[in-house]
């Protein structure tokens, strides 16, 4: 008895001592400028985060304190910090402002942080990284290059606008063991880059839209891993986008800026960039690409190869130099778009013309994956469409001047895999003409596209209706986030209503964690202020609508003040509260 007792005493002990044990106190979710090891830094004093958990209640933290290295011994060692708090006296996880020694261009950072708590210590978190922008403006060497004009039939850079994909292409040699590459890019409007043939990201539409006149957005990738030993070959698809937009009158052509820099393993660097020297072709496969009238796609036209080594490009073009944009050249802080989702459709319909309906089953935003079978030379169109009509026909009245059309014509004879990548569509339909068998439900893929951000919150009920609800607004929220909140993705418009967001981004904060793109929109709202301070109704301002009232434009402040009251996020309040 006396033996079981003792036993009793040494197990209360040990759980005891475990209530009060870092080992149920720990760090999670580590974030600079509330992002995990962020590329491309753009703020001289970013801001840190994280989060502590136990598997008891009451938690509260005490004291931190953070270190910042140049690298993941000086941290271990604790020697050559550039920032060390000490402990710091606070209950504050959420936003806390680095006060080390500056910070340089292109460099990267290692960093850690531990917390006291009532429940006892985390111990150190694991290492995290971030790195450095391109900081000053003398940091680029590269020049704006494209193609500096119209070189397709049928081009048109007024009314309903119609341009071709650029291709742009060069080769470049690494004769020794790379350390680090990374590459800063804009390719506006909109670009898909590759190293050796391969995608330098899962980003879709990049760069975000802006209002280009004040800012011109670039973004920042770590290539390290897609370069090989002696021949490379990067390789950019430029979609119209923004920049060239579908409507008016457009003389801003697409165009790119890339920088890439190699730091080699003996400790010397080089810089690629883009300058005369690539070759740049309009003569591709995408013919046409417009986000209101589709994508055109023609295979006969494709450039097998054109991004790997080898490919032969003498009838390609030098690349121009290109007008640099009004916008001042920033580094992107939230993140590009990005698939997402995927559902397949419930049913295929044949009408009596011989098309066939595709009902994805609900409506959706993005695009169109397609597994068919084609005839030479003989194109396969795709219009999309929210309802049909009482006769089963696409509804397009509210269309207005979308065309909304994919288009593929098939190189030869068989069987063929295609998705556009350079526009997107809000859609429950699609007719497909051009086919003589009836598709199988498993030959297309609805990709779902919306900024790369986490579903963060959920809301269900034992009400089906009520739950259904909820579901639409789910997903008429995130088909409306295109690196701006849009009104509705569909029809010939497609833009940052402000008054749509008043109330509404508030509660949009519950479900999606969206403070890096809302935050970029108060960017957009503040570059489309008038000189006379008149905020205006549409941001990015693509159109332009001054009413000068506080009913849609309240959404300046109501957005920054979500912000600070769903994120701890004061900057910014403090950022634009000169303009409001």
């Amino acid at each position: 008895m006396k033996r079981t007792f003792s036993s009793l005493l040494i197990v209360l002990a040990v759980i005891l001592a475990g209530c009060t044990s870092s080992s149920t106190v720990n760090l999670k979710d580590l974030r600079v400028e509330m992002k995990e090891n962020p590329i491309g830094i753009g703020v001289s004093q970013p801001r840190f985060m994280w989060k502590i958990t136990s598997a008891s209640p009451d938690l509260i933290q005490t004291s931190y304190q953070i270190q910042v290295a140049e690298s993941p011994d000086n941290l271990k060692s604790g020697k050559d910090l550039l920032w060390d708090t000490g402990e710091v006296k606070s209950e504050e996880s959420v936003q806390i402002p680095y006060e080390g020694n500056p910070l340089q261009s292109r460099k990267q950072y290692y960093w850690r942080v531990k917390s006291n708590t009532n429940q006892g210590t985390t111990g150190w978190s694991d290492i995290n990284t971030r790195s450095m922008t391109l900081l000053n403006p003398s940091d680029w060497k590269a020049t704006w290059i494209g193609e500096n004009k119209l070189s397709n039939p049928g081009e048109t850079n007024q009314g309903k606008t119609r341009l071709a994909a650029r291709y742009l292409r060069k080769e470049f040699a690494v004769d020794k063991p790379v350390q680090r590459a990374v590459l800063y890019i804009s390719g506006l409007g909109f670009s898909e880059s590759f190293i050796n043939g391969k995608p330098v990201s899962e980003d879709i539409f990049a760069p975000g839209p802006s209002r280009y006149p004040n800012h011109v957005y670039y973004n920042v990738y770590d290539v390290t891993d897609l370069l090989a030993k002696d021949e490379n070959t990067i390789g950019v698809a430029l979609g119209n986008g923004r920049y060239f937009g579908m409507r008016d009158q457009q003389d801003a052509l697409p165009s790119l800026l890339a920088q890439l820099e190699i730091e080699f393993a003996d400790g010397s660097q080089t810089t690629i960039i883009s300058d005369t020297s690539w070759k740049i072709t309009s003569q591709g496969p995408i013919v046409a690409n417009n986000e209101f009238d589709g994508e055109e796609y023609d295979a006969r036209k494709e450039l097998n190869g054109w991004n790997r080594n080898g490919f032969d490009d003498a009838y390609w073009l030098t690349a121009d130099v290109m007008p640099t944009p009004a916008g001042g050249l920033t580094v992107q802080a939230n993140p590009n778009l990005r698939i997402q989702d995927e559902i397949k459709p419930v049913s295929i319909t044949e009408r009596p013309d011989g098309k066939y309906i595709i009902d994805m089953g609900q409506n959706m935003v993005g695009r169109l994956a397609i597994n068919l079978k084609g005839k030479k030379d003989q194109p396969i169109t795709m219009v999309f469409a929210e309802i049909l009509k009482e006769d089963g026909s696409l509804y397009l009245d509210n269309l207005r001047s979308a065309n909304v059309t994919d288009i593929y014509t098939p190189a030869q004879d068989g069987s063929f895999s295609w998705e556009p990548i350079f526009t997107y569509h809000g859609f429950r339909f699609v007719e497909i003409a051009g086919l003589d068998y009836k598709p199988e439900l498993a030959d297309f893929t609805g990709k779902v596209i919306y900024d790369k951000m986490k579903t963060t919150g959920k809301f269900e009920t034992s009400n089906p209706m009520i739950n259904q609800i909820y579901k639409n607004a789910y997903w008429g929220i995130r088909g409306n986030y295109r690196g701006m909140p849009t009104d509705r993705p569909q029809r010939d418009e497609r833009h940052g209503w402000l008054g749509n967001r008043v109330t509404g981004a508030y509660g949009e904060a519950f479900i999606f964690n969206n403070a890096l793109l809302y935050n970029k929109w108060l960017q957009d709202i503040e570059d489309s202020q008038s000189p006379e301070g008149s905020i205006s109704d549409v941001s990015p301002r693509y159109w332009t609508i001054y009413n000068d009232d506080v009913t849609w434009p309240a959404a300046y402040f109501y957005v920054a003040n979500l912000l600070y009251r769903q994120f701890g996020d004061k900057s910014a309040i403090i950022r634009h509260y000169p303009r409001l």
